[in-house]
């Protein structure tokens, strides 16, 4: 029978931790002790290591290096953690199956072809060439289908054992690395999209990687490295749980990739309970096999079950911020999250892993293993303490110091186990040389060679680029330099709806870098055409963007839906040797990349409507009870039909536009809570009702973020609130704006009272150029009554001759007042901002309530007989395009 201990390792390290089944011959493991296996695992934890020391190296870079970080998670990662899970699920495999060992050449092809995809990933990225990214994506993924294969083919005709469905975690897991290897190369290249998108696939990138190719195998190898590292018998139900485990952590990570990558953020929640759910369920089973005996490796199995516990923190606190957040809040969530997981999770993970494991398949027996488990194990409870008090430092809201202290401990922890590492490979490298050569075989440098081109290539690309401006010529005002070879900092920054500055001249072949600061209030990033871009920057925030040697003319914007349009945008300019601007293929002077005019379609009003709308309620329904009115609004975007048979996206205020009306009385205090949903942009809010300082409670919030507007309403009137972000033309033209009534003392009780709030419809992509142009010339699509054309034509409102009606009218604009009129009666009220104009007992009549922008007040009238009754903007050209409606008028 073949202990749990010897099966996977092939050592029989602990002595009876459990018994497999019977169906694998009692010395089958022993083949793993072969120096051709033990070489092949030197060589694969050489390349470990050496992308372990490129990643610390990318931490040290100095302030100048512009993807440090980015650059140090990847080379983790996608090469330190992929080629040791390429390697030990392979490993684990041919032995849990009871398979035959795959073929050396074919090995070492794919661990090969993964670490250069991951090393031209990395210089692809960095030197922005997307040709090269694209091809080293398309190798990783390749790597990846034929580490795929080669696991089904192992199951094929295999003997198999009892931890059989531990293989089925690897598939699962590589599965998971080919859709992350396509998500990051649709991120990197651009290919994700606006904002909205971009968050989306970016969440759903980080999870398949981290909780997919990572957590799958990790929790698939504990349910039979757990009990090995502890020296106990392993529980006889670890096969269904492991069952169970997979199947809930697997479908619930397949559901939140999907659903995150679709910008659905309650579905992703749901698939991450599910996964949350799995791995508690495996984590309750290790802890059940824990028992009072001495660990094998008690450094591997405290470093283990820490690593463990981060996890399930990191998933729980995923899961709650995934579900009070939307997607673009949840972002800057998970950030918070990936010094749990990366170091307290996955990097612990790995570094306990190997503490046990590297003595068991590099030792040539129990002296030496012993000897190498001593060195790994050096000093391991203080490292341990270090690291995951490094973590918890780095993952509270501490202040910076503090969480720069925690990631020097953690990557001190992490540098130390390094230092021990180094010395037991080269210790193993040179018995294995030694071997070989009293047996007479020869070298093989394939791998070898690999590990060293590609450790190289990656340290040349990092000293390259980490030394900062090497022309020694930059200049903050970016007035430096002419000419190839010359390398140019520009200061860009980012506010009142602009960059600045807004055209930059090079010379063709000078290196450009341009130093980004957000100083708006509201949050911004710059996308340098065909080039890169920062991430969303928050107020007082800076990147740098190196744009290598610019030798064409080149456009740079913000991505915020409509910020381009509103005139963020910046021009980098090539001037030829004489000083003159380069121009395009065409002629023409300068860049002329503008994105193309969207065609709007035809308008017909006369059109039907969709199955099942219908029209806004215009009743003003009676103010609350009490003195203070508390009301919650949410800013998100909302597709609505705001013509007969066109769907729009609007955004919006509590999800119609216009928002809700609010309604009180004069001296009513309004709580309004606004909670900002929208995942692609601020948004803030003004209620001309109130007066106040505007600083605090109109300022923009941040995508998930919420604020408390207080106010009293002293004075009596139809007032409008808007959103106060800028542009707020465009803020306002796509639906930010509501009505408040604010009743004046004594008013008459009539038989109806209706809210028409009268705006412009500009019909096309919002924020794009071409329905931005439309707002700057005044050109609307339509003009409307609460949002929607021609809408109380089809659906008309309803009275009964001799009842008075009151009609409050709020011009919202943005740039159009109204002309409000009611063919066939006579109003003999009107009131306006404020103050009545006419009053019933007066002999006088009036036909139009006149309003400019921003204006409201209300007119009455009594409908003499039965009959139709059209109420419209008299300005004729606002009526004939959707500023009309029916007064249906019955006995």
């Amino acid at each position: 029978m073949t202990s749990i201990a010897s099966g996977p390792t092939g050592t029989g390290d602990a002595s009876g931790p459990g018994k497999d089944d019977a169906s694998g011959p009692g010395k089958y493991p022993n083949r793993f002790r072969a120096s051709g296996v033990k070489a092949r695992h030197l060589r694969a934890h050489v390349l470990v290591v050496g992308w372990l020391a490129l990643a610390l190296l990318a931490v040290a870079a100095p302030e100048p290096l512009p993807v440090a970080r980015w650059l140090a998670v990847h080379m983790f990662l996608l090469g330190a953690v992929t080629t040791a899970i390429l390697i030990w699920s392979e490993h684990f495999a041919v032995a849990l199956l009871h398979a035959k060992i795959t073929a050396e050449r074919w090995s070492t092809a794919r661990l090969a072809t993964a670490n250069l995809a991951v090393a031209g990933l990395l210089i692809g990225v960095w030197t922005v060439r997307p040709v090269l990214t694209a091809i080293s994506a398309a190798l990783l993924v390749a790597a990846a289908t034929a580490h795929l294969v080669m696991l089904l083919r192992l199951r094929r005709g295999a003997l198999g054992g009892r931890l059989k469905p531990i293989v089925s975690y690897y598939q699962a897991a590589t599965a998971a690395l080919i859709a992350g290897a396509v998500l990051g190369w649709l991120l990197a290249t651009g290919g994700a999209g606006g904002p909205d998108r971009y968050a989306g696939l970016r969440l759903a990138h980080i999870h398949v990687t981290l909780l997919g190719w990572i957590g799958l195998p990790v929790l698939g190898t504990l349910f039979m490295l757990w009990p090995t590292v502890l020296g106990v018998r392993m529980k006889d139900r670890t096969t269904k749980v492991s069952r169970w485990v997979l199947w809930l952590t697997g479908s619930g990570l397949l559901v939140t990739v999907a659903a995150l990558a679709l910008g659905w953020r309650w579905p992703a929640a749901a698939g991450l309970a599910l996964y949350a759910e799995g791995a508690a369920l495996a984590v309750n089973l290790f802890v059940r096999t824990v028992r009072g005996n001495r660990p094998v490796s008690a450094a591997a199995a405290w470093m283990l079950a820490a690593a463990t516990c981060w996890l399930l923190i990191a998933v729980a606190a995923d899961l709650a911020w995934l579900v009070a957040r939307p997607l673009a809040a949840a972002q800057t969530a998970i950030d918070a999250l990936l010094p749990v997981l990366l170091i307290g999770f996955v990097a612990q993970i790995l570094i306990g892993a190997l503490t046990y494991l590297l003595p068991v398949v590099l030792s040539s027996g129990p002296r030496d293993r012993a000897a190498v488990r001593a060195l790994l194990e050096r000093g391991w409870l203080s490292r341990l303490v270090a690291l995951n008090t490094g973590v918890a430092l780095a993952a509270l809201p501490l202040p910076g110091p503090a969480a720069t202290a925690g990631m020097l401990l953690a990557a001190l922890a992490g540098a130390a186990f390094l230092a021990l590492a180094v010395p037991v490979l080269v210790r193993s490298g040179r018995s294995l040389l030694q071997d070989a050569d009293k047996a007479g075989v020869a070298r093989r440098p394939a791998l070898w060679g690999t590990a060293a081109g590609v450790v190289l290539t990656v340290l040349a690309v990092l000293v390259a680029n980490s030394g900062g401006d090497t022309s020694g010529g930059t200049s903050a005002a970016g007035t430096s330099g002419a000419g190839a070879g010359t390398t140019r900092t520009v200061a860009v920054t980012l506010a009142d709806m602009r960059i600045r500055p807004a055209r930059i001249e090079v010379a063709a072949g000078t290196a450009v870098r341009l130093k980004v600061t957000n100083n708006d209030a509201q949050r911004h990033d710059l996308k340098v055409e065909d080039g890169p871009a920062t991430p969303m920057l928050a107020k007082g925030s800076t990147r740098v963007l190196d744009l290598g040697q610019v030798t064409e003319n080149r456009e740079a914007w913000c991505t915020l839906p409509g910020h381009k349009a509103a005139g963020m945008t910046m021009d980098i300019v090539v001037k030829d040797e004489k000083g003159d601007t380069a121009t395009d293929s065409s002629g023409h002077e300068g860049h002329t990349s503008a994105a193309a005019e969207e065609e709007d379609a035809g308008l017909d009003l006369s059109a039907d409507f969709s199955t099942g709308w219908q029209a806004r309620d215009a009743d003003l329904f009676p103010a609350p009870g009490g003195t203070v009115h508390k009301v919650e609004l949410r800013a998100a975007h909302t597709t609505v039909e705001v013509v007969p048979g066109v769907r729009q996206q609007m955004w919006t205020f509590g999800g119609t536009a216009p928002g809700p009306t609010l309604h009180g009385e004069v001296g009513d205090v309004f709580e309004v809570t606004l909670v900002n949903d929208d995942e692609g942009m601020g948004h803030g809010i003004d209620f001309h009702a109130g007066s106040l300082a505007p600083d605090r409670p109109m300022r923009t919030l941040d995508p998930g973020e919420q604020l408390v507007y207080r106010f009293r309403a002293e004075k009596a009137g139809a007032w409008l609130y808007h959103c106060s972000t800028s542009p707020m033309l465009q803020h306002m033209g796509n639906g930010m704006y509501g009505a408040v009534i604010i009743d004046p003392p004594g008013l008459a009780k009539v038989d109806h009272e209706y809210v028409l709030v009268s705006s412009e419809l500009y019909l096309g992509k919002p924020g794009s150029t071409a329905q931005v142009t439309k707002m700057r010339q005044n050109t609307p699509d339509a003009w409307v009554f609460n949002g929607v054309a021609n809408q109380y034509a089809r659906q008309p409102l309803k009275v009964k001759a001799g009842e008075r009606a009151r009609f409050w009218v709020v011009a919202a604009g943005p740039s159009d007042g109204i002309a409000f009129h009611i063919v066939g009666t006579v109003f003999d009220t009107v009131y306006k901002e404020g103050a009545h104009l006419l009053k019933p007992d007066q002999p006088g009549g009036a036909q139009v309530l006149d309003l400019a922008p921003a204006q409201g007040g209300y007119v009455e009238t009594t409908f003499p007989e039965a009959g139709h009754y059209p109420f419209v903007d008299h300005d004729m050209r606002h009526a004939e395009a959707g500023a009309h409606g029916m007064m249906e008028v019955s006995d």
